[in-house]
């Protein structure tokens, strides 16, 4: 990315390089996996790097296509997931999202072929007012306030949501496909966004508040599984 010639006025070069290294997802929690042969099994992975993770933007519900980088991540999964018995395919309606589904699910030989549905309640999270803004400026600005707005439970951010009304519709969700993957004894792949994703993590591993606002999820390269008992 290009940075602000006048961020460097402002800031020290070392300062800014911190920021970045903090801003780009160097670290992520691992993603938990259990699968059944005779069980519906729920795999779940993030999007690769969009234009606005790579510009360090809120991205939120904004359109921002995978970068070059993004499509290597999405192309980790595809031997992941090439041989995994798939019989329905459920992205956020976002084109990142929609773009990783189809290139992480291009080696699986018969899930390759299903149609993409889009479900709207697993889109990101909205971050209102601040959608479009920079994350790099305002970390620079003021750090503690960029974290407490973006790992914390229940931050409300004007014409925005909170983790916490993200994890509600991502339960919601749940709720509703959950029986039907029992119904049809499939499995299901879900290319989604890292604050929804930790919405289907509290929801399946009963994480505290805490935890949920605050574990990484891995930019593509790695999906979670869940049995369905």
């Amino acid at each position: 990315m290009k940075i602000d010639p006048v961020l460097y006025k402002k800031y020290s070069k070392e300062k800014i390089k911190q920021a970045i290294k903090i801003l780009s997802y160097h670290y992520a929690d691992p993603l938990p996996k259990t699968e059944s042969d005779t069980k519906p099994v729920m795999y779940i992975f993030r999007h690769g790097q969009s234009i606005d993770n790579k510009n360090f933007v809120f991205s939120g519900w904004r359109t921002a296509p995978i970068t070059k980088e993004g499509k290597k991540q999405a192309e980790v999964l595809i031997n992941k997931l090439a041989d995994k018995k798939i019989g329905m395919l459920i992205s956020s309606p976002q084109v990142r999202a929609i773009e990783t589904m189809e290139i992480a699910i291009s080696g699986n030989a018969k899930a390759k072929n299903l149609k993409i549905e889009h479900d709207s309640r697993i889109k990101e999270r909205s971050y209102g007012i601040l959608q479009g803004k920079s994350k790099l400026e305002f970390y620079l600005e003021d750090p503690e306030k960029l974290q407490k707005i973006r790992r914390s439970f229940r931050e409300k951010i004007e014409k925005g949501e909170t983790i916490e009304d993200v994890c509600k519709r991502v339960a919601n969700f749940c709720d509703e496909i959950i029986p039907l993957m029992k119904s049809k004894n499939i499995n299901v792949a879900i290319s989604s966004h890292g604050n929804t994703i930790r919405g289907f993590r509290r929801y399946f591993e009963n994480l505290s508040e805490e935890k949920t606002a605050t574990i990484e999820t891995p930019l593509g390269q790695d999906y979670a599984a869940y049995v369905i008992d």
